[in-house]
Protein backbone atom coordinates (compact mmCIF):
# COMPACT_ATOMS: atom_id res chain seq x y z
CA UNK A 1 0.00 0.00 0.00
CA UNK A 2 2.76 2.36 0.62
CA UNK A 3 4.00 2.18 -2.90
CA UNK A 4 0.94 2.68 -4.24
CA UNK A 5 0.43 5.76 -1.95
CA UNK A 6 3.71 7.03 -3.36
CA UNK A 7 2.70 6.75 -6.79
CA UNK A 8 -0.50 8.60 -5.79
CA UNK A 9 2.13 11.47 -4.82
CA UNK A 10 4.14 11.42 -8.20
CA UNK A 11 3.55 12.70 -11.28
CA UNK A 12 4.43 16.01 -11.94
CA UNK A 13 2.25 17.88 -15.29
CA UNK A 14 2.58 14.87 -18.21
CA UNK A 15 0.49 12.16 -16.39
CA UNK A 16 -2.56 12.56 -14.53
CA UNK A 17 -5.78 10.50 -13.35
CA UNK A 18 -7.72 12.20 -11.09
CA UNK A 19 -11.23 12.61 -10.76
CA UNK A 20 -12.77 15.59 -13.07
CA UNK A 21 -15.67 16.93 -10.50
CA UNK A 22 -18.56 14.69 -11.06
CA UNK A 23 -19.94 11.66 -8.99
CA UNK A 24 -19.48 9.24 -11.95
CA UNK A 25 -16.18 10.81 -13.00
CA UNK A 26 -15.07 10.36 -8.99
CA UNK A 27 -15.80 6.79 -9.41
CA UNK A 28 -13.81 6.62 -12.66
CA UNK A 29 -10.89 7.87 -10.60
CA UNK A 30 -11.20 5.80 -7.99
CA UNK A 31 -11.88 2.80 -10.21
CA UNK A 32 -7.84 4.09 -11.24
CA UNK A 33 -6.74 4.03 -7.94
CA UNK A 34 -7.98 0.33 -7.48
CA UNK A 35 -6.50 -0.44 -10.50
CA UNK A 36 -2.86 0.87 -9.27
CA UNK A 37 -3.12 -1.02 -6.03
CA UNK A 38 -4.19 -4.15 -7.61
CA UNK A 39 -0.75 -3.93 -9.59
CA UNK A 40 1.63 -2.23 -7.96
CA UNK A 41 4.21 -2.85 -10.18
CA UNK A 42 2.85 -1.06 -13.01
CA UNK A 43 3.13 2.01 -10.96
CA UNK A 44 0.42 4.82 -12.16
CA UNK A 45 -0.48 7.92 -13.59
CA UNK A 46 -2.24 10.09 -10.75
CA UNK A 47 -0.84 13.96 -10.53
CA UNK A 48 -0.17 15.10 -7.55
CA UNK A 49 -2.42 18.21 -7.87
CA UNK A 50 -5.94 17.91 -6.63
CA UNK A 51 -8.83 18.55 -8.75
CA UNK A 52 -8.87 21.82 -7.39
CA UNK A 53 -5.83 22.69 -8.95
CA UNK A 54 -3.99 23.98 -6.56
CA UNK A 55 -3.88 21.26 -3.37
CA UNK A 56 -0.85 20.25 -2.15
CA UNK A 57 0.09 16.59 -1.77
CA UNK A 58 -0.93 14.97 1.22
CA UNK A 59 2.31 12.87 1.83
CA UNK A 60 5.87 13.63 0.19
CA UNK A 61 7.31 11.21 -2.21
CA UNK A 62 9.89 8.81 -1.37
CA UNK A 63 12.78 10.61 -3.26
CA UNK A 64 14.65 7.58 -4.98
CA UNK A 65 18.87 8.04 -4.02
CA UNK A 66 21.23 8.77 -6.55
CA UNK A 67 23.46 6.42 -7.70
CA UNK A 68 26.40 7.95 -5.78
CA UNK A 69 24.51 8.15 -2.65
CA UNK A 70 23.61 11.83 -3.30
CA UNK A 71 26.48 13.05 -2.95
CA UNK A 72 27.77 15.59 -5.71
CA UNK A 73 31.10 14.94 -7.12
CA UNK A 74 33.50 17.67 -7.92
CA UNK A 75 34.16 17.58 -11.70
CA UNK A 76 35.29 19.71 -14.59
CA UNK A 77 33.83 19.76 -17.55
CA UNK A 78 35.90 17.51 -19.57
CA UNK A 79 35.43 14.98 -16.49
CA UNK A 80 31.96 14.63 -17.63
CA UNK A 81 33.19 12.17 -20.38
CA UNK A 82 32.45 8.16 -19.81
CA UNK A 83 35.92 7.10 -19.98
CA UNK A 84 35.07 3.47 -20.74
CA UNK A 85 33.46 5.34 -24.37
CA UNK A 86 35.45 7.79 -26.00
CA UNK A 87 33.80 11.08 -26.45
CA UNK A 88 30.58 10.31 -24.60
CA UNK A 89 28.71 12.57 -22.51
CA UNK A 90 25.86 12.73 -19.93
CA UNK A 91 26.67 14.69 -17.18
CA UNK A 92 27.12 18.12 -16.72
CA UNK A 93 29.85 19.80 -18.70
CA UNK A 94 31.38 20.68 -22.07
CA UNK A 95 33.52 20.26 -24.94
CA UNK A 96 35.29 21.83 -27.40
CA UNK A 97 32.34 21.56 -29.22
CA UNK A 98 28.84 21.25 -27.10
CA UNK A 99 27.62 22.39 -23.78
CA UNK A 100 25.27 20.01 -21.10
CA UNK A 101 23.78 21.02 -17.99
CA UNK A 102 20.62 19.16 -16.59
CA UNK A 103 19.19 20.72 -12.96
CA UNK A 104 16.62 18.95 -10.53
CA UNK A 105 13.40 20.73 -9.84
CA UNK A 106 11.15 20.50 -7.48
CA UNK A 107 8.77 17.82 -7.87
CA UNK A 108 10.65 14.58 -7.22
CA UNK A 109 13.71 12.83 -8.85
CA UNK A 110 15.10 13.80 -11.47
CA UNK A 111 13.63 12.36 -14.69
CA UNK A 112 15.85 14.28 -17.37
CA UNK A 113 18.73 12.67 -18.95
CA UNK A 114 21.06 13.67 -21.85
CA UNK A 115 23.50 12.59 -23.59
CA UNK A 116 26.74 13.79 -26.91
CA UNK A 117 28.37 11.24 -28.02
CA UNK A 118 31.01 12.65 -30.28
CA UNK A 119 33.19 10.11 -32.74
CA UNK A 120 29.29 8.45 -33.03
CA UNK A 121 29.69 5.17 -34.77
CA UNK A 122 33.82 5.53 -34.67
CA UNK A 123 33.24 8.66 -37.39
CA UNK A 124 35.23 11.47 -36.90
CA UNK A 125 32.58 13.97 -38.77
CA UNK A 126 29.61 12.22 -36.50
CA UNK A 127 27.78 13.92 -33.39
CA UNK A 128 24.78 12.00 -31.51
CA UNK A 129 23.26 14.66 -28.83
CA UNK A 130 19.75 13.71 -27.16
CA UNK A 131 17.61 15.22 -24.31
CA UNK A 132 14.84 12.66 -22.97
CA UNK A 133 11.95 13.57 -20.25
CA UNK A 134 11.17 10.71 -18.30
CA UNK A 135 7.36 10.53 -16.68
CA UNK A 136 5.29 8.36 -14.12
CA UNK A 137 6.87 6.61 -11.11
CA UNK A 138 10.24 5.02 -13.02
CA UNK A 139 10.29 7.48 -15.81
CA UNK A 140 14.40 8.34 -14.47
CA UNK A 141 14.63 4.71 -15.52
CA UNK A 142 13.34 4.65 -19.09
CA UNK A 143 15.08 7.94 -19.67
CA UNK A 144 18.23 6.61 -19.00
CA UNK A 145 17.44 3.41 -20.74
CA UNK A 146 16.79 5.23 -23.60
CA UNK A 147 19.95 7.09 -23.29
CA UNK A 148 21.85 4.42 -22.93
CA UNK A 149 20.47 1.91 -25.33
CA UNK A 150 18.89 3.82 -28.64
CA UNK A 151 22.33 4.97 -29.75
CA UNK A 152 23.86 1.78 -29.59
CA UNK A 153 20.49 0.56 -31.67
CA UNK A 154 21.13 3.33 -34.42
CA UNK A 155 24.72 1.92 -34.40
CA UNK A 156 23.80 -1.18 -35.18
CA UNK A 157 20.96 -0.21 -37.84
CA UNK A 158 23.44 2.11 -39.79
CA UNK A 159 25.85 -0.60 -39.78
CA UNK A 160 23.55 -3.34 -40.77
CA UNK A 161 22.21 -1.08 -43.40
CA UNK A 162 25.44 -0.25 -44.90
CA UNK A 163 26.33 -3.55 -45.25
CA UNK A 164 22.97 -5.12 -46.61
CA UNK A 165 22.21 -1.94 -48.97
CA UNK A 166 23.64 -3.97 -51.77
CA UNK A 167 21.56 -6.65 -51.78
CA UNK A 168 18.72 -4.70 -50.66
CA UNK A 169 19.20 -1.75 -53.11
CA UNK A 170 17.28 0.30 -51.09
CA UNK A 171 13.70 -1.83 -51.70
CA UNK A 172 13.60 -3.20 -48.38
CA UNK A 173 14.17 -0.19 -46.65
CA UNK A 174 13.31 -0.01 -42.48
CA UNK A 175 10.62 2.28 -43.15
CA UNK A 176 8.71 0.19 -45.61
CA UNK A 177 7.86 -1.70 -42.70
CA UNK A 178 5.55 0.91 -41.40
CA UNK A 179 2.31 1.66 -42.49
CA UNK A 180 1.31 5.37 -44.04
CA UNK A 181 1.42 6.98 -40.63
CA UNK A 182 4.55 6.24 -39.41
CA UNK A 183 6.24 7.51 -42.17
CA UNK A 184 8.61 10.52 -42.70
CA UNK A 185 7.06 13.81 -41.72
CA UNK A 186 3.72 12.56 -39.86
CA UNK A 187 2.34 15.47 -38.43
CA UNK A 188 -0.32 17.67 -39.98
CA UNK A 189 2.02 20.77 -39.89
CA UNK A 190 4.02 23.01 -42.54
CA UNK A 191 7.56 21.84 -42.58
CA UNK A 192 9.55 24.65 -41.04
CA UNK A 193 12.34 26.96 -43.70
CA UNK A 194 14.47 24.07 -42.75
CA UNK A 195 13.05 20.71 -43.52
CA UNK A 196 14.38 20.31 -47.01
CA UNK A 197 13.07 17.09 -48.53
CA UNK A 198 16.11 14.38 -48.04
CA UNK A 199 18.39 13.83 -50.94
CA UNK A 200 19.18 11.03 -52.22
CA UNK A 201 22.66 10.59 -50.62
CA UNK A 202 22.82 6.82 -48.69
CA UNK A 203 23.93 8.27 -45.31
CA UNK A 204 20.78 10.00 -45.13
CA UNK A 205 18.12 7.85 -46.47
CA UNK A 206 20.36 5.43 -44.01
CA UNK A 207 20.05 7.59 -40.90
CA UNK A 208 16.15 8.16 -41.65
CA UNK A 209 15.47 4.17 -41.84
CA UNK A 210 18.16 3.65 -38.74
CA UNK A 211 15.88 6.18 -36.57
CA UNK A 212 12.37 4.66 -37.44
CA UNK A 213 14.07 0.95 -36.93
CA UNK A 214 16.11 1.64 -33.98
CA UNK A 215 13.08 3.23 -32.10
CA UNK A 216 10.75 0.83 -33.03
CA UNK A 217 13.13 -2.02 -31.52
CA UNK A 218 13.64 0.32 -28.52
CA UNK A 219 9.59 0.52 -27.38
CA UNK A 220 9.64 -3.09 -28.00
CA UNK A 221 12.64 -3.75 -25.50
CA UNK A 222 10.71 -1.65 -22.68
CA UNK A 223 8.21 -3.56 -22.84
CA UNK A 224 10.00 -6.56 -22.55
CA UNK A 225 12.16 -5.22 -19.96
CA UNK A 226 12.22 -6.99 -16.81
CA UNK A 227 13.26 -4.40 -14.30
CA UNK A 228 11.64 -1.66 -15.68
CA UNK A 229 8.04 -1.37 -15.02
CA UNK A 230 7.02 0.69 -18.35
CA UNK A 231 3.18 0.07 -18.51
CA UNK A 232 2.87 3.86 -16.50
CA UNK A 233 6.17 4.94 -17.31
CA UNK A 234 8.18 6.45 -20.44
CA UNK A 235 9.89 9.29 -21.37
CA UNK A 236 10.36 11.51 -24.73
CA UNK A 237 13.45 11.51 -26.65
CA UNK A 238 14.92 14.48 -29.00
CA UNK A 239 17.96 13.10 -30.77
CA UNK A 240 19.83 14.25 -33.63
CA UNK A 241 22.94 12.74 -35.26
CA UNK A 242 25.22 16.01 -37.18
CA UNK A 243 27.04 13.79 -40.00
CA UNK A 244 29.55 16.21 -41.82
CA UNK A 245 27.13 19.24 -42.79
CA UNK A 246 24.30 17.10 -42.87
CA UNK A 247 21.70 16.98 -39.41
CA UNK A 248 19.11 14.80 -39.29
CA UNK A 249 16.71 15.01 -36.06
CA UNK A 250 14.53 12.20 -34.64
CA UNK A 251 11.95 13.66 -32.23
CA UNK A 252 9.88 11.65 -30.03
CA UNK A 253 7.19 13.88 -27.57
CA UNK A 254 7.25 17.15 -27.02
CA UNK A 255 11.20 17.99 -26.05
CA UNK A 256 12.35 20.48 -28.55
CA UNK A 257 15.45 21.14 -30.90
CA UNK A 258 15.81 24.76 -32.12
CA UNK A 259 18.54 26.31 -34.78
CA UNK A 260 20.56 29.34 -33.65
CA UNK A 261 21.47 30.84 -37.31
CA UNK A 262 21.81 33.72 -39.42
CA UNK A 263 19.12 35.46 -41.46
CA UNK A 264 19.29 37.55 -44.89
CA UNK A 265 20.41 40.74 -42.53
CA UNK A 266 22.83 39.10 -40.65
CA UNK A 267 20.75 39.22 -37.81
CA UNK A 268 20.93 36.01 -35.00
CA UNK A 269 17.20 33.92 -35.35
CA UNK A 270 15.69 30.89 -33.53
CA UNK A 271 14.46 28.47 -36.13
CA UNK A 272 12.66 25.36 -34.63
CA UNK A 273 13.49 21.71 -36.08
CA UNK A 274 10.64 19.91 -34.64
CA UNK A 275 7.57 20.34 -34.12
CA UNK A 276 6.20 19.57 -30.36
CA UNK A 277 3.93 16.41 -30.51
CA UNK A 278 1.08 17.19 -28.49
CA UNK A 279 -2.22 15.00 -28.48
CA UNK A 280 -4.47 17.90 -30.20
CA UNK A 281 -2.42 18.28 -33.15
CA UNK A 282 -4.86 16.83 -35.67
CA UNK A 283 -3.10 14.48 -37.38
CA UNK A 284 -1.99 12.80 -33.93
CA UNK A 285 -5.58 13.60 -32.43
CA UNK A 286 -7.10 11.75 -35.56
CA UNK A 287 -4.54 8.78 -34.99
CA UNK A 288 -5.73 8.89 -31.27
CA UNK A 289 -9.49 8.90 -31.45
CA UNK A 290 -9.78 6.05 -34.03
CA UNK A 291 -7.90 3.45 -32.26
CA UNK A 292 -10.27 4.11 -29.59
CA UNK A 293 -7.98 6.94 -27.12
CA UNK A 294 -9.68 10.11 -25.71
CA UNK A 295 -8.18 13.60 -26.41
CA UNK A 296 -9.03 16.46 -23.93
CA UNK A 297 -8.36 19.01 -21.38
CA UNK A 298 -8.92 18.50 -17.57
CA UNK A 299 -11.32 21.77 -16.52
CA UNK A 300 -8.23 23.37 -14.28
CA UNK A 301 -5.79 22.76 -17.30
CA UNK A 302 -7.69 24.05 -20.57
CA UNK A 303 -4.51 24.23 -22.51
CA UNK A 304 -3.30 20.60 -21.28
CA UNK A 305 -4.49 18.36 -23.99
CA UNK A 306 -4.12 14.88 -22.88
CA UNK A 307 -4.13 11.26 -24.09
CA UNK A 308 -6.80 9.60 -22.12
CA UNK A 309 -8.17 5.35 -21.79
CA UNK A 310 -11.46 4.30 -24.05
CA UNK A 311 -13.72 3.83 -20.79
CA UNK A 312 -11.58 5.93 -17.73
CA UNK A 313 -10.36 9.19 -16.85
CA UNK A 314 -7.12 7.60 -16.85
CA UNK A 315 -3.57 8.26 -17.77
CA UNK A 316 -3.52 11.59 -18.71
CA UNK A 317 -0.67 11.99 -21.11
CA UNK A 318 0.12 15.40 -22.66
CA UNK A 319 2.16 14.24 -25.70
CA UNK A 320 0.74 11.64 -28.55
CA UNK A 321 3.89 9.92 -28.70
CA UNK A 322 6.48 8.58 -26.42
CA UNK A 323 9.08 5.49 -25.23
CA UNK A 324 7.33 3.32 -22.69
CA UNK A 325 3.82 4.28 -21.43
CA UNK A 326 2.28 0.44 -22.75
CA UNK A 327 -1.22 1.33 -20.95
CA UNK A 328 -1.77 3.61 -23.93
CA UNK A 329 -0.10 1.99 -26.60
CA UNK A 330 -3.61 0.15 -28.43
CA UNK A 331 -4.83 3.48 -27.77
CA UNK A 332 -3.17 5.94 -30.22
CA UNK A 333 0.09 6.13 -28.07
CA UNK A 334 2.97 5.62 -30.91
CA UNK A 335 6.88 5.49 -30.57
CA UNK A 336 7.37 6.51 -33.78
CA UNK A 337 9.71 9.32 -34.43
CA UNK A 338 9.22 12.47 -36.78
CA UNK A 339 12.27 12.54 -38.41
CA UNK A 340 13.73 15.97 -40.30
CA UNK A 341 16.38 16.54 -42.14
CA UNK A 342 18.73 19.88 -42.55
CA UNK A 343 21.66 20.67 -44.56
CA UNK A 344 23.92 22.75 -42.62
CA UNK A 345 25.47 25.97 -44.04
CA UNK A 346 27.66 28.58 -42.81
CA UNK A 347 24.92 30.79 -41.34
CA UNK A 348 24.24 28.26 -38.68
CA UNK A 349 25.79 28.74 -35.64
CA UNK A 350 24.50 26.24 -33.17
CA UNK A 351 21.56 23.56 -32.26
CA UNK A 352 19.77 23.76 -28.58
CA UNK A 353 17.96 20.57 -27.83
CA UNK A 354 15.82 20.41 -24.62
CA UNK A 355 13.01 19.09 -22.30
CA UNK A 356 10.13 20.81 -21.82
CA UNK A 357 11.14 22.55 -18.83
CA UNK A 358 12.91 24.93 -20.26
CA UNK A 359 9.89 25.88 -23.35
CA UNK A 360 7.55 25.81 -20.74
CA UNK A 361 9.10 29.38 -19.34
CA UNK A 362 10.99 30.71 -22.41
CA UNK A 363 10.41 31.36 -26.06
CA UNK A 364 12.96 30.19 -28.49
CA UNK A 365 14.04 33.59 -29.46
CA UNK A 366 14.97 33.93 -25.50
CA UNK A 367 16.81 30.60 -25.96
CA UNK A 368 18.74 31.62 -28.65
CA UNK A 369 19.54 35.30 -27.05
CA UNK A 370 21.28 33.80 -24.16
CA UNK A 371 23.06 30.81 -25.64
CA UNK A 372 24.85 33.08 -27.80
CA UNK A 373 25.61 35.96 -25.12
CA UNK A 374 27.23 32.72 -22.90
CA UNK A 375 30.22 31.41 -23.12
CA UNK A 376 30.72 28.00 -24.77
CA UNK A 377 31.47 26.16 -21.87
CA UNK A 378 28.80 27.33 -19.94
CA UNK A 379 26.06 27.96 -22.21
CA UNK A 380 24.11 25.09 -21.18
CA UNK A 381 24.63 25.52 -17.44
CA UNK A 382 23.02 30.02 -18.10
CA UNK A 383 20.60 28.50 -20.25
CA UNK A 384 18.99 26.17 -17.66
CA UNK A 385 19.60 28.62 -14.26
CA UNK A 386 17.83 30.98 -16.51
CA UNK A 387 14.63 28.79 -16.83
CA UNK A 388 14.55 27.71 -13.36
CA UNK A 389 14.69 31.66 -11.98
CA UNK A 390 11.34 32.38 -15.14
CA UNK A 391 9.97 29.29 -13.40
CA UNK A 392 10.24 31.04 -9.90
CA UNK A 393 8.64 34.63 -11.55
CA UNK A 394 6.19 33.27 -13.65
CA UNK A 395 4.42 30.53 -11.93
CA UNK A 396 5.65 31.13 -8.32
CA UNK A 397 2.79 28.39 -6.91
CA UNK A 398 3.81 25.78 -8.88
CA UNK A 399 6.80 23.32 -8.20
CA UNK A 400 10.07 23.78 -11.00
CA UNK A 401 9.94 21.18 -13.24
CA UNK A 402 13.59 19.62 -14.56
CA UNK A 403 15.47 21.52 -17.13
CA UNK A 404 18.01 19.37 -19.33
CA UNK A 405 19.92 21.23 -22.16
CA UNK A 406 22.25 20.34 -25.20
CA UNK A 407 24.33 23.13 -26.92
CA UNK A 408 25.94 21.79 -29.76
CA UNK A 409 28.16 24.09 -31.86
CA UNK A 410 28.15 23.95 -35.60
CA UNK A 411 31.28 26.24 -36.50
CA UNK A 412 35.20 25.77 -35.15
CA UNK A 413 34.77 29.84 -34.27
CA UNK A 414 36.38 29.09 -30.41
CA UNK A 415 35.70 32.85 -28.85
CA UNK A 416 33.40 33.50 -26.54
CA UNK A 417 31.17 36.31 -26.85
CA UNK A 418 31.49 37.23 -23.03
CA UNK A 419 34.80 37.56 -21.26
CA UNK A 420 35.54 34.84 -18.38
CA UNK A 421 35.43 37.15 -15.77
CA UNK A 422 31.56 37.84 -17.04
CA UNK A 423 30.68 34.44 -17.38
CA UNK A 424 32.24 33.55 -13.54
CA UNK A 425 29.53 36.93 -12.43
CA UNK A 426 26.89 34.82 -14.21
CA UNK A 427 27.67 31.31 -12.74
CA UNK A 428 28.04 33.13 -9.24
CA UNK A 429 24.81 34.57 -9.27
CA UNK A 430 23.43 31.43 -10.48
CA UNK A 431 24.62 29.91 -7.80
CA UNK A 432 22.27 31.92 -4.86
CA UNK A 433 19.19 29.98 -7.10
CA UNK A 434 20.94 26.72 -5.69
CA UNK A 435 23.12 23.63 -6.71
CA UNK A 436 20.74 20.92 -8.10
CA UNK A 437 22.64 19.68 -11.15
CA UNK A 438 22.92 15.81 -11.76
CA UNK A 439 26.55 14.54 -10.56
CA UNK A 440 28.91 17.64 -10.68
CA UNK A 441 29.27 20.61 -9.57
CA UNK A 442 31.32 23.66 -11.19
CA UNK A 443 34.69 24.14 -10.38
CA UNK A 444 35.24 27.56 -9.41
Amino acid sequence: MTQAVEVLNRYGTDLVGEPRGSDSECLAGFECFLNVVRALGMGSCISEVGAGGGSPPLLTYAQESNLDGGKKRRLRGSSSFDYKVPGRMFLNGSSDVASMYCKQGKKGINQDAMLVWENFGSREDTIFCGVFDGHGPYGHRVAKKVRDSFPLKLISQLELHHKNKDEHNGHNSAAGSYNSEEQFKLVDEKPSPVDHELDGTNSILALRESFLKASKIMDRELKLHREIDCFCSGTTAVTLVKQGLNLVVGNVGDSRAILGTRDHDDSLIAVQLTIDLKPNLPKEEERIKLRKGRVFCLQNEPDVPRVWLPNTDFPGLAMARAFGDFCLKDFGLIAVPDVSYHHLTEKDEFVVLATDGIWDVLSNEEVVDIVASSPRSTAARVLVETAAKAWRSKFPFCKVDDCAAVCLFLNSDSSDKLTQEAATDQLEQSSLLGENGIGVEAEK
